[in-house]
């Protein structure tokens, strides 16, 4: 009997599958090995791996030992899978509310005797509700902490998990905790601000030009100019657990006087500039390269430790400027403009003064057409960067 003619050519393909699917099964259960994508089959594997890491059993060197071989799983699984060992984390490891309900019905009978309990009794009952507040998952995390490349495991796992954490709100609580640990371990006070130059590894080089935000690198040539030019500078803040990725970095270009057009900054063959010469220095470009670490900011810190060291390093530098975007900026001058508030500012007073008797109010918010017109550009231009200032 010809197979192909009886089942068809797509369900031989739909019955080569299932096949597979059932080896699959059946060897998983034999070797214990989970499958890249993790099936409801395979989470007993993963939940006793778990659970022996929160044993605490055999010391230091165990844990450590049981740690990697469980993030080396984790490593191992595909998207689908990664998503699934995070939803097991959020739905079966979060804060356990027996316990929780326990702890805080003994606090607050300890708590509503004012002096008439021991402190010593109420101070304890304090630190178990503290402890039952810890979730099971997040002393799981905190043990990827010790490993070689364990803080890069963990923002790259958050990564994973911020595609899904909309999905149910046990996921979001789990991102909040997950954000919160590691805005711990990321505090600013951790971080060493770094000039990055030319010379520095071609994969840090990389990572320059694979993650900025704004104004894409072109060419060796572009990211040689940003780097080695003499008015140029590049910051960025690194951690200690991972000195070859850049968490945060800025591109900074010293001039003198505030440029005016972002193009001037970015042209390779613009003329260089002594950097002693210069009066300014204009940040241009700001990008983070951990997605993992979103929402725990970095970049008003960093901003602020270059401009403490471009003052040590140049002296002469008397202003600071961006040349990023103002969000908000056109609808809060409108405002300002039609529905001026009695404690308006004066120098808001000032600007919007300059710009009536040039005409270029009305005209600004019909159209944007003055903005090829150089004499109307020029009326403007002072008056505007006091606003936006």
């Amino acid at each position: 009997m010809d197979l192909s003619t009886g089942f068809g050519l797509k369900g031989l393909k739909q019955l080569r599958r299932a096949w597979i699917e059932v080896e699959q099964e059946a060897l998983s259960r034999i070797t214990g090995k989970v499958r890249p994508d993790l099936p409801k089959d395979d989470l007993h594997l993963i939940r006793r791996q778990i659970d022996d890491c929160l044993s605490e059993a055999g010391g230091a060197a165990s844990a450590r030992a049981r740690a990697a071989r469980l993030g080396g799983v984790y490593l191992d699984l595909d998207a689908e899978g990664r998503d699934n060992f995070l939803k097991l984390l959020a739905f079966e490891y979060g804060v356990k509310n027996d316990a929780l309900r326990e702890s805080a019905r003994a606090w607050l009978a300890l708590a509503s005797e004012d002096q008439a309990v021991d402190l010593t009794n109420r101070l304890d009952a304090e630190a178990r509700l503290r402890r039952t507040l810890q979730s099971p998952r997040m002393c799981l995390l905190t043990q990827f902490n010790d490993l070689p490349e364990g803080v890069k495991f963990l923002a790259d796992m958050r990564a994973q998990l911020l595609k899904i954490r909309k999905e149910d709100p046990q996921l979001r609580a789990f991102d909040r905790e997950f954000k919160d640990l590691l805005a711990s371990w990321f505090d600013v006070g951790f971080l060493k601000l770094r000039r990055i130059a030319w010379d520095a590894p071609a994969a840090l080089l990389e990572t320059l030009a694979e993650h900025e935000a704004v104004h894409a690198i072109r060419s060796w040539q572009d990211i040689k100019h940003r780097l080695a030019a003499p008015d140029r500078r590049c910051f960025a803040f690194i951690h200690p657990q991972m000195p070859n990725d850049p968490l945060i970095f800025v591109w900074v270009a010293l001039t003198d006087g505030i440029s005016e057009r972002i193009d001037d900054v970015l042209r390779i063959d613009q003329g260089e500039l002594n950097p002693d010469k210069a009066d300014t220095a204009v940040f241009y470009s700001i990008s983070a390269t951990q997605p993992g670490l979103d929402g725990v900011g970095f970049g008003s810190f960093l901003i602020k430790r270059v401009v403490d060291r471009l003052c040590r390093d140049h002296k002469q530098l008397k202003h600071f400027a961006t040349l990023s975007p103002l969000p908000g900026f056109e609808r809060w001058l409108t405002e300002e403009h039609e529905h001026p508030s009695d404690q308006q500012h004066p120098r808001v007073q000032k600007g919007l003064e300059v710009l009536a008797d040039a005409g270029a109010l009305e005209r600004m918010f019909v159209d944007r057409s003055w903005l090829r017109d150089e004499a109307a550009l020029a009326k403007v231009s002072q008056p505007l960067t006091v606003l936006a200032a």
